[in-house]
């Protein structure tokens, strides 16, 4: 019967983790980079908010007639809005999701 050596096992799943993120370490000195998950969300949330605003302000500049605001403009930074929130809210949708199938999994 074969046996599975846990800590060979450790360096492999490090090795492949090297290669999967595209760092080339030495064994046991590599350093692997990890995204920070929360913090690339709360920058898309920002950006996403950010974008509205700037929408909005567009918007409301054309509504009191300044003459450096193009229809064209306004249109555009409103349609650049509505994709951005629609693709923040499918990235929420799919979380919870995630989420739901994690928190249903047999244990």
């Amino acid at each position: 019967m074969n046996t599975i050596d846990p800590s060979g096992l450790m360096v492999q799943l490090r090795a492949l983790a090297t290669r999967a993120e595209g760092t080339q370490g030495i064994a046991g000195n590599s350093t692997v980079k990890q995204s920070d998950f929360q913090g690339m969300l709360t920058k898309a949330l920002a950006s996403v908010n950010q974008t509205q605003q700037q929408a909005a302000s567009l918007s409301a500049r054309f509504e009191h007639n300044d003459p450096k605001v193009d229809l064209s403009e306004v249109m555009i930074a409103s349609q650049k809005a509505n994709v951005s929130f629609q693709a923040i809210t499918q990235v929420r949708n799919k979380l919870v999701s995630a989420y739901q199938d994690i928190m249903n999994m047999p244990i």
